[in-house]
């Protein structure tokens, strides 16, 4: 293997839990990119209009934010948080289920709420974990595993592509003035800004024919086996109460290995200093309770809030430009034919994944902080260029490659980056990824009101001031890791400076 041998025996020892978080950030996934090429024929489904369908994309995404914040409450105990994803994947294949039955919008968007929701608590906990096994080589496992969700959001679409429709699939007098107007008003919903589609006729009553049922059950199918994983694994920890013998399971042999080597000083701490190591991730709210405030330095608090704005910034630049570039390429001046300005989302989100498979042999040579650098200013220098090549249509493909690549392991990295600096204590995983989550709805939304007010040219302006912005909290990270207090063992235990004790044994924690 191409890692050195501590790593490749620390994920040997851990791989069944590696794996099944990896399978469930595939199935986080295939859920988060499916809504938006299967929208129109949801619609369809729904005999709704265009603004009411896109209130679907809002739930989905708002009750993702919300699942994010509560995914922290379920970390307390192993059990806990395996439960918690099993309910969440299997949740996943019961909606893909049982959206082919969902005839109303409002029943859609409630099932949409629950998507969100288990998608929330996927994403929080399997970093979260994934964290607390592999902490300082945490970083190559945290790349893999959005490689995998890079995979699922590439898969759906394609599931899905044969069974769209190519027709208006409600049928009736005005289908025909419609139906050849559907690959660009399929390529240019986003949430909840239909605005620049409002002169579209497009039917809401008569016979709707659509084939789109199919895909949402092979897509349960596909997800089938994610929870079956997540139980395997319950049942391998002895945690399914109806399997769990009285006996306590023998170590195995790694465990007993690691029983008989030498313990190293560090490791040499008491019983109360054990459990408090694997106990500083919480969920949001948790986070802000007075109690985790005794003692904290004010760098403390920065090293959160301006790893969350970082996030918060490019998380936000995938959601607009992935949302906005293909209205922004067939308006003027470019003026891209329909069917080519389609490849664009699809090449964007192509390179996404790609720069997420280099990124995993990449991480292992490279710091955390290095790659974020190389991140952040990769993003401000494509969007400078796409300023200055704004009528180049060839520019527009080679830079929306390039900005995949470089946004694509900008949130494991700054993961790994700041949970290293916090010593794996503190909310950093939970207040990651809320902020992230934050950032891809707000600015989604923020950027769409400015593109119908001020024109397209705009939607390159906002990702110039945003990588600008997530160049500037970067900087500011930087700065307040230097002035961290360094770990220290005169620091007061209940102190959110103190240094984690880290578990260095790669034992998989109950």
């Amino acid at each position: 293997m191409w890692w050195d041998e501590r790593v490749s025996a620390r994920f040997r020892r851990n791989l069944q839990p590696t794996l099944t978080y990896w399978s469930v950030f595939f199935s986080f996934g295939l859920c988060i990119a499916f809504l938006g090429p299967t929208l129109l024929d949801l619609r369809c489904q729904t005999q709704s209009s265009l603004s009411q369908i896109t209130w679907v994309f809002f739930s989905q995404q708002f009750c993702l934010l919300l699942g994010s914040c509560l995914g922290g409450v379920f970390k307390r105990t192993l059990a806990q948080s395996l439960f918690a994803l099993f309910a969440s994947s299997l949740a996943i294949s019961l909606v893909f289920a049982i959206i082919p039955l969902c005839h109303n919008v409002v029943v859609l968007a409630v099932v949409m709420a629950v998507a969100g929701l288990a998608m929330g608590c996927i994403d929080t906990i399997s970093n979260m974990q994934l964290v607390k096994i592999y902490q300082k080589d945490s970083a190559i496992f945290l790349q893999a595993l959005h490689f995998f969700v890079g995979f699922g959001a590439l898969l759906s679409p394609l599931i899905a592509d044969p069974f769209l429709s190519d027709t208006n699939c409600i049928l009736s007098n005005s289908t025909a003035n419609a139906s050849s107007n559907l690959p660009h008003i399929r390529k240019s919903l986003v949430p909840h800004h239909p605005g620049n589609l409002s002169h579209y006729d497009l039917p809401m009553k008569g016979m709707v024919v659509t084939r789109v049922s199919y895909a949402f059950w092979i897509m349960a199918l596909i997800n089938l086996p994610v929870p079956i994983a997540v139980f395997f694994l319950l049942y391998k920890e002895r945690m399914v109460p109806c399997f769990n013998g009285s006996s306590h399971p023998l170590l195995s042999a790694d465990e007993l290995a690691m029983e008989t080597r030498p313990v190293d000083k560090d490791e040499l701490s008491t019983p109360g200093q054990r459990p408090q190591a694997a106990g500083g991730h919480d969920d949001l709210f948790s986070c802000c309770q007075s109690r985790n405030f005794r003692g904290a330095s004010y760098t403390y608090f920065a090293v959160h809030v301006t790893g969350a704005l970082v996030l918060f910034m490019t998380d936000g630049i995938v959601g607009e430009y992935s949302g906005f570039v293909y209205s922004y390429a067939v308006e003027e001046p470019l003026s891209v034919v329909h069917k080519v300005a389609g490849y664009l989302p699809s090449l964007f989100w192509g390179f996404i994944t790609l720069g997420r498979l280099i990124s995993i042999p990449v991480s292992y040579r490279m710091k955390p902080a290095t790659m974020v650098f190389i991140n952040v200013v990769g993003v401000l220098i494509t969007f400078l260029l796409l300023l200055i090549f704004s009528s180049s249509v060839v520019f527009l493909f080679v830079g929306t490659a390039s900005l995949g690549l470089f946004l694509s392991s900008t949130f494991p990295s700054m993961l790994a980056y700041t949970e290293d600096i916090l010593q794996y204590k503190g909310c950093a995983t939970t207040v990651l990824v809320t902020g992230a989550g934050i950032g891809e709805m707000v600015l989604q939304l923020l950027v769409g009101s400015i593109i119908h007010d001020r024109g397209s040219y705009s939607f390159l302006v906002c990702g110039m001031i945003f990588g600008c912005l997530a160049f500037t909290f970067y900087a500011f990270l930087v700065f307040f890791h230097r002035m961290y207090p360094k770990p220290s063992p005169e620091l007061d235990d209940a102190s959110p400076d103190k240094a984690a004790v880290p578990d260095d044994t790669g034992q998989y924690q109950r």
